[in-house]
């Protein structure tokens, strides 16, 4: 299996491509799935490995069929420099989807909230009363086989809320390609025909250095899975 692999790394961070099928956090139900935590214990020496309040220094998370970019502090003070500037949304991220149907308008912004939703805990949904979430978007291109249309879209979230691109693309009827949870079962089934996974990435992020105050920048490329699964699209 793929293992993570590291972008950068000084003193103070960690910056992680995470392969999909890879849980970001421990927990008891994870059993013998990859965890990053996990792996970060048995591969680094840093002052919160063993932390687990900390998380041993991740600072958020990617769903387990998500790959991309995931930022792992290596002291207190940088964990909660960055926790900060997540709180404060000054870290910009962009996620790459592939989602059902063509996206019109091309480029917008999906505000709606987001909570648990009571009648199915482990699923999330657009809720009144839930936590306030937005995301910008921008259609990269529209492709399509013989079956139907699909938007290649960069999505920008501004808050960071469990399942939030996936929810708001549910919510304005184009749901990601291969969403177990949110593009329904049946669909999803038929799109891992042609697309082994979740086709969501995290692409790049930017955020301050927690020591030095700078601005920081990193990138990851589309992984060879999803390009493939492109591949077998073409423009419409």
């Amino acid at each position: 299996m793929n293992i993570p692999q590291v972008i950068f790394q000084d003193d103070y961070i960690l910056v992680l491509n995470k392969p999909s099928g890879w849980i970001t956090n421990d927990a008891l139900t994870t059993t013998t799935q990859p965890v990053v935590q996990t792996w970060l214990r048995e591969n680094f020496k840093y002052s919160l490995i063993g932390d687990r309040e900390r998380r041993d220094g991740v600072v958020h998370r990617l769903d387990k069929e998500t790959s991309g970019i995931l930022v792992v502090a290596k002291t207190i003070n940088a964990f909660e420099n960055l926790q900060s500037q997540f709180k404060e949304r000054r870290i910009a991220k962009t996620y790459i989807a592939l989602a059902h149907g063509e996206i019109i308008p091309k480029d917008g912004e999906i505000t709606a909230s987001v909570g648990r939703l009571p009648w199915r805990r482990e699923r999330f949904g657009v809720l009144p009363g839930g936590r306030d979430a937005t995301t910008l978007y921008k259609v990269v291109k529209t492709l399509e086989n013989k079956e139907e249309k699909f938007s290649l879209v960069e999505l920008y979230p501004k808050t960071g809320r469990t399942h939030q691109i996936r929810i708001h693309l549910k919510f304005i009827g184009h749901p990601i390609v291969g969403d177990n949870f949110y593009a329904g079962r049946k669909t999803a089934r038929e799109d891992r025909i042609w697309c082994p996974r979740l086709f969501l990435h995290a692409a790049k992020i930017t955020f301050f250095h927690p020591e030095t105050g700078k601005e920081v920048k990193y990138v990851s490329a589309l992984p060879e899975d999803l390009l493939f699964s492109q591949s077998s699209l073409h423009e419409s």
